[in-house]
């Protein structure tokens, strides 16, 4: 992908989900520190539970409920989230690691000081995430909607938005390399046009950003 210049854009390195046949989980609900492996989580309502600090290796978790789940801490690794639903669950400090996030809809998801890693988020709505002070490495964002994402002092290394609905995201204090926004149906960038560098940006993109560039260096457009 040829970025400014003529330099090159590194891509997303994707991750190689392939989970093994899957035991079906037992419930009895989430434990702190707990060690779940090769399990489905099948429409299991995980709501209010804690798993703070749990590992979930080879798992899939799909059309879970996660209102105010506790993941804080959670390693999450070569897993599916797929058709998972919830408003205010704690994902700070966790660590995901080649995942899959299919068609999820979510809000005021807690993701500040998490680390995810060859993850790609495909479909489904997710509004007001905090990702402050995330680090985000080899993530694809694909066919979904932010709303109101909340990137502040977060590193963003090789990620990719390609046909996504950016709404008013803030980057503000960000740090970027290899970012790819050109792919974004839709952009809207509230706070942080300034800690774009590092991004990539298309002709059409940059003409409608125009008036928030000059806004940033004090120009006055008349």
């Amino acid at each position: 992908m040829a970025g400014r210049g003529g330099e090159t854009v590194r891509p997303v390195r994707r991750p190689q989900v392939r989970l093994p046949e899957l035991r079906e989980y037992g419930g009895g609900g989430l434990e702190p520190e707990g060690d779940y492996d090769g399990l489905e989580f099948a429409g299991v309502d995980c709501a209010g539970q804690s798993a703070r600090g749990a590992r979930f290796m080879d798992c899939a978790l799909r059309r879970c409920a996660l209102d105010e789940t506790v993941l804080g801490r959670a390693r999450i690794i070569d897993s599916v989230l797929s058709g998972v639903r919830g408003v205010g669950t704690d994902l700070s400090q966790a660590s995901l690691r080649d995942v899959e996030v299919v068609d999820a809809r979510l809000g005021g998801t807690q993701l500040h000081g998490a680390v995810l890693e060859r993850v790609v988020v495909r479909g489904g709505k997710i509004d007001f995430a905090n990702l402050r002070r995330a680090r985000l490495r080899d993530v694809a964002f694909e066919g979904c909607v932010l709303v109101e994402a909340d990137f502040g002092g977060a590193e963003l290394e090789r990620v990719s938005f390609e046909d996504c609905t950016l709404a008013r995201v803030d980057f503000t204090a960000a740090r970027m390399k290899d970012v790819d926004l050109r792919g974004a149906a839709g952009l809207d960038i509230a706070r942080g046009i300034d800690c774009l560098g590092g991004a990539v940006i298309s002709t059409a993109q940059l003409l409608e950003l125009a008036p928030a560039f000059a806004a940033q260096v004090g120009v006055r457009v008349d």
